[in-house]
């Protein structure tokens, strides 16, 4: 299963500023609202699964988040993918009680429960790579997003 053939360019965001992870939830839920993408209650939910199920990661020398909610909220399937202009704090996985700053979001809006459970599986081997994150970071176009996770794919 290809991460890329997910990747919705409207939501490919490079150096967003966002003031908090509340400000990031809301315009990504515009965004994603305003294409049909997600119901009205997308961005209640994807808050409330945050606040009991953080999705921060912190790896070597960065940090990413993978908040995503219930299948039922997602109308269209999509992955968004968002480097941070400023780092903004998502509660720790592993240990909900740590925050770590994330430079890089992957928002995943998923109805299928399998291909959740596949993809999430396909970007934990992506990030687990400093390199892979690193040039996501660096990336300037939403083309370059799109090669970056088909030079990904290709390799595993």
């Amino acid at each position: 299963m290809s991460i890329e053939r997910f990747l919705n360019n409207d939501l490919i965001k490079l150096n967003l500023l966002c003031k908090d992870r509340d400000h990031f939830f809301e315009f990504m839920f515009n965004e994603a609202f305003d294409k049909g993408l997600v119901d009205k209650q997308f961005l209640s939910k994807i808050k409330e699964r945050e606040s009991i199920f953080p999705t921060g990661l912190k790896l070597n020398e960065f940090s990413v988040a993978i908040p995503h909610t219930d299948p039922q909220y997602v109308k269209e399937q999509f992955i968004a993918v968002v480097t941070l202009e400023k780092p903004i704090k998502f509660s720790l996985m592993d240990d909900a009680s740590q925050e770590t700053d994330v430079c890089l979001v992957f928002m995943l809006g998923l109805n299928q429960p399998h291909q959740q459970i596949e993809i999430l599986k396909q970007l934990m081997a992506i990030i687990q790579n400093p390199s892979n994150i690193k040039n996501l970071l660096s990336a300037e176009s939403c083309e370059e997003v799109r090669n970056i996770f088909k030079q990904m794919e290709a390799k595993a």
